[in-house]
């Protein structure tokens, strides 16, 4: 399952209107074969809709969108048996078993008959799911459920895989069983775009971080490479009564300090730069919380 040389992905001025709202606004985004890229923004941005014209279940207003070689939408059909697709809702038949499921969708997506059930075998492994291969999905747990699903976008080898908000509402358990997933697809340089509003999903997972806000791209990089350029080294939290930090908000904004309220602190950014007035405070590294408020001025929930 390894990715060939070039871009897999290609979005070029894509624009999705929806009568008088603009959900994608002028949309610039490329993906080289074999990498991991987060698409990290809050609820809004326009990464769900980005998602949906990737895997043709709507079409862009405007611009052009290349899966694969593949121009969307004459060519969508080859682009979708070409890639795998684990969407943010489970659409699981509960009446079916995961190896029927399997076996359902090796034959959609055309796996020669001679290899199914070997097929089938290897999704199962890849999910952790051999144990429960004729248990059926209504008595599976949620996240043997997204175990799963993560296993049918894998029956026939893809080499791109979209994950939209792959863990989302997933306790940190399940969640850390499904990043195990996707790091091995990553390490088998399967292409792999995945959207999400979790930051540390985003800083552990992505080779590359693109920050999507009011449907474009506004920066894009590695999680370091981000952390550096929007946050600095090092962050000075300072803690006090509501009062006093709103003093220390206004002449952070007065002196010119990158600065975000962080829970009950203020979080002072860039702090290695600033002179001997920096506030007294818990000085910690940058991380990519910090730039993406900086980049966004949004909190993620």
């Amino acid at each position: 399952m390894t990715g060939g040389p070039g871009n897999a992905i290609e979005l070029r001025g894509i624009v999705k209107r929806f009568g008088s709202l603009t959900a994608v606004a002028g949309l610039d985004l490329s993906v080289p074969s074999g990498v991991c890229l987060g698409l990290l923004g809050p609820n809004g941005a326009g990464k769900s809709t980005t998602m949906r014209m990737l895997t043709g279940q709507t079409l862009a207003t405007e611009g052009s969108i290349t899966l694969l070689g593949h121009a969307l939408p004459a060519q969508s059909k080859q682009a979708r048996m070409a890639m795998g697709v684990v969407p943010q809702l489970d659409n699981l038949d509960v009446e079916l078993t995961c190896r029927q499921i399997l076996s359902i969708f090796a034959r959609l997506y055309r796996v020669p008959r001679s290899e199914r059930e070997a097929a089938v075998t290897r999704a199962l492994g890849i999910a952790n799911l051999g144990a429960r291969a004729d248990t059926v999905v209504r008595d599976l747990s949620g996240g043997m459920r997204r175990r799963l699903l993560v296993a049918r976008a894998l029956i026939h080898r893809p080499r791109l895989v979209l994950l939209d908000e792959p863990t989302v509402g997933l306790d940190p358990q399940v969640r850390q069983e499904l990043w195990t997933l996707i790091a091995g697809l990553r390490a088998d340089g399967v292409t792999v775009l995945m959207s999400t509003h979790y930051i540390e999903e985003a800083e552990r997972l992505a080779d590359t971080v693109a920050v999507m806000s009011a449907g474009q791209i506004i920066a894009q990089g590695t999680p370091a490479e981000l952390v550096r350029a929007h946050a600095g080294r090092e962050v000075i939290e300072v803690y006090g009564p509501p009062a006093e930090l709103t003093a220390l908000t206004a002449e952070a904004s007065r002196r010119g300090w990158s600065h975000r309220r962080s829970g009950p602190a203020l979080a002072i950014l860039n702090a290695e730069r600033l002179d001997g007035d920096a506030p007294a405070g818990v000085r910690r590294p940058a991380n990519l919380e910090d730039a993406f408020v900086a980049l966004t001025g949004e909190e993620i929930e």
